[in-house]
């Protein structure tokens, strides 16, 4: 290193937000995520013992899946390098790779690759990795905040250890502001800081579990409020307020506020009220709920809850799904607020759900064979009846096993477009 890119790593370390300084370098100061690095879990036991294999890290922004990567480059012998999906491609993959390749062919060191938002790679950008990931060339750590197993390349996932990160308690992200306040090397130790209990829990309140985000909120305070007579700088409770910069909604996103929203949601949609449809939706954005979670959850109530009744509804739910990835926050709002509300106003039938839940309980109970003019060698002396030979193009025959000929699983209603189906069925058996 010269001169100048000393010079560089201290400005930069010396210019860095808070939320840089403060990340923790070894396990021993590592906050939160007990279920998967605390003492004697397997984690925590592949990094001491340097025999990390790949691993894909999901959660919610600001759990400590980045500050892991670096407790992991820095505990282990590996070489360590980063790619970031959003702004990397094919070429800066092959690089990466052949520097990997260089390094276990000269020095017989193994490198480690870690790639933020991996789930931002496509189908193709990951499969460039999965040889190296495959033979051990690399060991793989992507970081996601999507569900990897929508999102991520399954022979990727069935190569890699999942780890999944939960949001930092309240208490976890106190004690990290406390640490940058008393902090003389890289927090704010060196000055004299009064802050509010108040202050300090709207902080903390705000952040929905992100450590970044209070970090950010706590230096931005600190930084922008002018001391007094005596050199003290005061946080309270307005400060802390302005810093925030929007009021808190309480959202949980991995506890009962997620599940008692996301439920008030779906059946305001299920009880045809697109006023608290659209309320629930906008909690929920507010909130910052990943969209595509809320997508996957319109599409499921329009085949669950609106059926047959309205066909379409499924589609507008599935369009709606595509729309969100392409688009993104903000206008991703509108695109879900449409969909939700054709889903609150169509008529409903439950009748397909009911249907599917009644021939898996009875496949449950039976183990019954097809029947022998319905298999695919049958001989040329089959009774198997062609539908569009007959008039109506339908013949009554059995297509059920024995024994379960006169069973109704699918019992069409009289709502909306099932009407139809129903007449329709009572047409062809009349």
């Amino acid at each position: 290193m010269n001169i100048f890119d000393m010079q560089y790593e201290n400005s930069l370390k010396s210019n860095s937000p808070l939320a840089e300084r403060m990340r923790p370098i070894s396990l021993d100061y590592f906050v939160g995520q007990k279920h998967i690095v605390g003492e004697g879990k397997i984690l925590n036991r592949a990094i001491k013992a340097d025999k990390l294999s790949s691993a894909i890290f999901y959660g919610p922004p600001g759990t400590g899946k980045t500050t892991l990567a670096k407790i992991i480059a820095e505990q282990t012998k590996n070489n360590f390098t980063t790619l970031n999906a959003v702004t990397s491609g094919i070429k800066d993959i092959k690089e990466k790779i052949n520097f990997a390749i260089d390094e276990l062919s000269i020095y017989n060191r193994r490198t480690i690759l870690f790639v933020d938002e991996i789930h931002r790679f496509n189908k193709s950008q990951q499969d460039a990795l999965l040889p190296y990931v495959e033979n051990g060339t690399i060991i793989l750590i992507g970081a996601t905040t999507e569900n990897p197993y929508y999102e991520v390349n399954p022979a990727l996932i069935s190569r890699s250890l999942i780890f999944e990160f939960h949001q930092i308690s309240n208490e976890d992200i106190k004690e990290v502001l406390q640490k940058s306040l008393q902090d003389k090397d890289v927090g704010f130790g060196n000055k004299k800081i009064a802050i509010t209990e108040e202050a300090l829990n709207l902080i903390i309140n705000n952040s929905n579990g992100d450590v970044r985000k209070a970090l950010n909120a706590l230096e931005l305070g600190v930084e922008t409020t002018e001391e007094d007579e005596e050199g003290l700088i005061n946080i309270n409770i307005e400060v802390a307020q302005e810093c925030i910069q929007r009021k808190n909604i309480v959202y949980d996103k991995t506890g009962d506020n997620h599940y008692n929203t996301i439920s008030a949601f779906i059946k305001s949609m299920r009880g045809t009220d697109p006023d608290a449809t659209v309320y629930w939706l906008a909690k929920m954005i507010k909130a910052g709920e990943d969209p595509k979670f809320i997508a996957r959850r319109i599409i499921i109530c329009a085949s669950e809850d609106v059926g047959n009744a309205d066909p379409r509804a499924l589609e507008v739910a599935v369009n709606a799904f595509k729309a969100v990835e392409i688009i993104g926050f903000p206008e991703a709002r509108i695109i879900l607020a449409q969909a939700a509300i054709y889903i609150a106003c169509a008529p409903k039938s439950n009748a397909s759900y009911l249907a599917i839940n009644r021939a898996m309980e009875c496949v449950e109970k039976n183990s019954l064979e097809v029947p022998y003019h319905l298999k695919n060698n049958n001989s040329s002396g089959s009774k198997y009846k062609y539908p569009h030979d007959y008039s109506k193009y339908y013949v009554k025959q059995q297509y059920l096993p024995e024994g379960l000929s006169h069973v109704n699983f699918y019992e069409p209603k009289e709502s909306g477009y099932e009407a139809r189906i129903k007449k329709f069925m009572e047409y062809l058996n009349s």
